[in-house]
């Protein structure tokens, strides 16, 4: 294990994701049950896999199942090149490309993937599918059950093992035998542990950034005010609420999880040096109507959301972030961890607090080819979202090596 302990500055200077030139507008026009991707949508840049049966760790047999996915790069005729790249919370398969009718936004990890970046598409053949669970074209909540009825509050608890599981059958069928790299940030760096762990002939290099072996009572307490905020939307109706007379999902109480989740994820000190106490535009915040600048962008977020995702899912996900833990049935986190064979990067964010240095690094000391940097950002958890040159070399290192 090789501890570098390099921190470099990111993220200062640099663009903010996902509306940070907000102007204070806020969109209004919400689906009105649901924002999970729909058939008639078009596929757009999607691929789909039907892995069939697959029997979850807690019995449940989940049938015919679909995983949505999207590719770049050529594989190479050995299949040596394969990269899995696996998205967070409210991530999906689009990691690079436009935003259209078939996939609500932009790429969100373009900074990193593509051709002359650091997973380079012109040599590396990228496949990243969309979570089990998801809502964005994999068997989730709001895709057809075998009656031809939505899941919904049928859908059953689903683990990261179980996730990975599902990916692994998809690599299967794509004909690889072993990837290049697996890689994700947060939710997207639990099931790349589990690849490392679960699979470690089958993952030659491994990249963890701003995740943990394990979620922590912090990360759990958080997680569990999201799934209460959306489970309180009187439009939930215990998870069934697809097609009900009212044409009326839980979208505010999945813009409340939002506004909960969304502050997490960054820092304080970038909210004050943002917003302050500013009121938004002509609004006065004193009359009881008018809203603050941090308001207005939490409300951003909250409806945005809600254009392109599914309340059910959102639990599902959190869930299983909840009960992430690499060490269950392994004889505890340090003995699991010590099954990878990969070469593994670890990365944290010195702002994080969802996933502090200190928790992340535990991989960093148990993993036994693992090389550890701490990125400095006033950002928070959201810096892994962002451009990174420190990201850039260490990932482009690790490629290289």
């Amino acid at each position: 294990m090789t501890i570098l302990g390099e921190r470099r500055s990111v993220g200062a200077d640099l663009p903010l994701s996902d509306g940070g030139a907000h102007d204070g507008t806020v969109p209004t026009e919400i689906p009105a049950s649901t924002g999970a991707w729909r058939p008639e949508m078009g596929p757009g840049n999607r691929l789909f896999a039907r892995i069939g049966a697959l029997t979850l760790e807690s019995g449940v047999v989940l049938e015919d199942v679909t995983i949505a996915y999207e590719t770049w790069g050529e594989l190479a005729q050995d299949g040596s090149n394969a990269v899995l790249v696996l998205h967070a919370l409210t991530g999906d398969s689009h990691v690079l490309g436009d935003a259209g009718d078939s996939h609500p936004s932009a790429g969100w990890w373009e900074e990193m993937v593509g051709p002359g970046r650091p997973i380079d598409t012109d040599r590396f053949h990228v496949i990243a599918p969309n979570v089990l669970g998801g809502c964005q074209g994999s068997t989730g909540p709001s895709t057809q059950a075998p009656d031809g009825r939505p899941y919904g509050s049928r859908f059953p608890a689903i683990t990261t093992r179980d996730q990975v599981a599902a990916e692994r059958l998809l690599r299967d069928q794509l004909g690889i035998e072993r990837w290049a790299l697996v890689t994700g940030g947060s939710m997207g760096g639990m099931r790349a542990l589990e690849w490392g762990i679960s699979h470690p002939d089958e993952v030659e290099r491994l990249a963890v950034i701003a995740s943990s072996a394990r979620a922590t009572a912090d990360q759990i307490a958080w997680n569990n005010a999201q799934i209460s905020s959306i489970q309180l939307d009187p439009d939930y109706r215990g998870g069934d609420y697809y097609g009900h007379d009212s044409g009326r999902g839980p979208c505010a109480g999945l813009g409340i999880a939002r506004r909960i989740a969304h502050t997490t994820y960054r820092t304080a000190d970038e909210l004050e040096s943002r917003f302050g106490n500013r009121a938004q535009g002509s609004e006065d915040p004193f009359d009881g109507r008018g809203r603050h600048q941090v308001t207005s962008y939490l409300d951003h977020h909250a409806v945005k959301l809600a254009r392109r995702f599914d309340a059910n899912s959102y639990i599902t996900l959190a869930r299983t972030m909840s009960t992430h833990d690499v060490g269950r049935g392994r004889g505890g986190v340090a003995e699991a961890l010590r099954r990878i064979r990969a070469r593994t990067l670890v990365v944290a964010i010195d702002s994080d607090r969802l996933f502090p240095p200190e928790l992340v690094r535990e991989v960093a000391e148990h993993a036994p080819r693992a090389e550890w940097h701490v990125a400095i950002s006033p950002i928070g958890h959201d810096a892994f979202l962002l451009a990174h040159p420190g990201l850039e070399e260490w990932i482009g290192a690790l490629l290289d090596d």
